[in-house]
């Protein structure tokens, strides 16, 4: 054979041809090609906040991988059998099958206690960055046109994710999830008329009865995973659809994306980021001990535990319930009608929701604004909707720490009535103050970026001219600093309108709200740097220089010559 020219056999050669062929093959039929060269040019810009909304993504993925190795081994039944694996405490003791097979995961499966703690620390991640995700979204001002449909999904996905994550939690039907079932059943129970009847037919008769750990797990395994990968699905469908949003800078507009694309660049970081991910949950679940349900006990209606709290995203109905009064129940034609117990657990989560499904719409709404927006909102730019966060997070801190009053009564030594009573006061007072106090905080930050932007850098030095004028040195910004200070528009409130047309007609009532609301919105604003302010920053400037001495002037060029 000779060894001259090139081989045509050579196994490099086949694999290069095998792989040409198949591509060739999905691109006759499927149009693969387009596609893939499409989505590789991608653009996605690169910061670190965009990388919350992949912590959930990847911390999903985990949950289904740990997850899939749980049901192997797990046993969704309420039947009633006799202990006799190797944790000695229980031996013989009367229990569930599901409550034995989640004992044998944790002490004869091997790697099972591992996949157990993974399964249950991602699903704490995968919430946790959700909320997280949510609230960059929100303060950014992510979920402007086009993406209000994509903020919906995402109000979706928490709560897709809260119900994953308490049917889960009550799997081991040890004896702290049957107290959390036990708190459900009383909150249907206190739904009107219908309470009783969905009760039962939950539960497959009176509580707890024998069907719902299996109607559990088939929500847990089946149904929500796969309403949460078809939320996921398109949530990131649109946001491909829609291309992504970038923090404000030179160059960047509402008609490019700055970035790295999807191939090889940002493809291979997110491989790469995944498997930190991955790491760092199996290093918490291989350190750090979660939901030992050998200490608790398989589940008995008749025992009454204290100190126990649920998960920290379920936590807040628990802090509701605790701290409403018990006043508002009453007996109407011999039927009990709880409302201590229906407003705190379902009317007040549905209006969380209801409110975090409205606000993009109620926003776009009263500014009147219908443009796109791919550009983000630096918070401090929008007071009054940073504001909004902050009160919504110092609420939710309110419920979350009620969740857990009669702990933070035995550890401080204080009276748990008082201290229900203090979170009460701090319920209705501590948002309204943060929701003052941050506005204020991002008014006083816009008018230093405009101070900022007009005058640069202070220096700490003070220069004399020749008639003896005294002023100090600023350090004149970069491009990139001007830009992000100098590039956000300020929205003006709408005129309040009378109540009656000079005809005579009355004005809508809509439109009075609207011009209310915008009030509230952007009364207080401060308006940003306009071109002509910087053009006369800058004459002032140079004028400064014009009559500073020699030296000071030489030193000043070393600074530079003004904004």
């Amino acid at each position: 054979m000779s060894t001259t020219g090139t081989n045509a056999y050579t196994p490099t050669s086949r694999t290069a041809r095998l792989s040409a062929g198949a591509a060739d093959y999905l691109d006759e039929r499927i149009g693969a090609a387009r596609l893939v060269k499409g989505f590789a040019r991608k653009v996605f810009p690169d910061h670190w906040s965009f990388m919350l909304g992949e912590v959930a993504l990847y911390s999903f993925v985990i949950l289904l991988i740990s997850g899939t190795f749980l049901t192997l081994f797990y046993v969704p039944s309420m039947t009633l059998v006799e202990y006799e694996g190797s944790y000695a405490p229980m031996y013989g003791v009367t229990m569930s099958e599901a409550y034995a097979s989640s004992l044998n995961l944790s002490f004869d499966i091997r790697g099972g206690l591992l996949m157990r703690q993974v399964h249950h620390w991602s699903a704490l991640i995968f919430v946790a960055a959700i909320v997280v995700h949510m609230l960059r979204v929100f303060f950014t001002g992510a979920f402007r046109k086009p993406r209000e449909f994509n903020w919906v999904l995402g109000v979706i996905l928490a709560v897709l994710a809260l119900a994953e994550g308490f049917t889960g939690y009550s799997l081991p039907d040890d004896l702290l999830s049957g107290n959390g079932l036990r708190i459900i059943e009383g909150v249907i129970l206190a739904i009107p008329v219908v309470g009783t009847y969905i009760v039962f037919f939950l539960f497959g008769g009176e509580f707890p009865g024998e069907s719902i750990i299996p109607r559990l797990y088939i929500l847990h395994v089946f149904v929500l995973p796969g309403l949460i990968l078809a939320v996921i699905a398109l949530h990131l469908a649109l946001v491909v659809a829609h291309k992504h949003t970038q923090y404000p800078g030179p160059g960047r507009t509402n008609d490019n994306v700055v970035g790295f694309p999807l191939l090889p660049v940002y493809a291979a970081k997110a491989g790469g980021f995944f498997f930190i991910v991955f790491g760092v949950i199996i290093l918490i679940s291989g350190l750090v001990s979660i939901n030992a349900i050998w200490n608790y006990g398989p589940y008995d209606p008749s025992p009454i535990s204290a100190g126990t709290q649920p998960d920290w995203y379920i936590g807040f109905v628990d802090g509701l319930l605790r701290l409403m009064p018990g006043q508002p129940e009453f007996t109407i034609a011999g039927f009990t009608l709880s409302l201590n117990v229906f407003l705190p657990s379902l009317v007040v989560p549905g209006l969380m929701v209801v409110a975090l499904l409205a606000y993009p719409f109620l926003e776009q709404w009263v500014t009147g604004d219908k443009r796109e927006h791919h550009l983000l909102d630096r918070p401090r730019n929008a007071p009054v909707r940073t504001g909004i966060g902050v009160m919504a997070i110092v609420s939710y801190c309110v419920m979350w720490a009620a969740a857990g009053n009669d702990l933070m009564a035995i550890a401080f030594g204080l009276s748990i009535n008082d201290l229900t009573w203090l979170l009460r006061f701090a319920f209705f007072v501590l948002p309204p103050v943060a929701f003052v106090v941050t506005k204020r905080i991002c008014l006083s930050l816009q008018r230093k970026d405009r101070e900022l932007a007009l005058h640069g850098h202070e220096t700490g030095r003070v220069v004399r001219t020749a008639d003896g004028e005294y002023f100090e040195v600023h350090e004149p910004l970069s491009e990139t600093e001007r830009w992000v200070l100098v590039q956000h528009e300020a929205y003006r409130p709408l005129a309040i309108p009378p109540k009656k047309h000079e005809d005579g007609r009355k004005v809508p009532a809509h439109e009075r709200l609207r011009a209310n609301l915008s009030n509230f919105f952007f009364e207080d604003r401060v308006e940003p740097v306009t071109p002509r302010e910087l053009e006369a920053a800058r004459h002032h400037g140079d004028h400064e220089a014009i009559e500073q001495p020699e030296g000071r002037e030489a030193e000043r060029r070393e600074l530079g010559s003004s904004v």
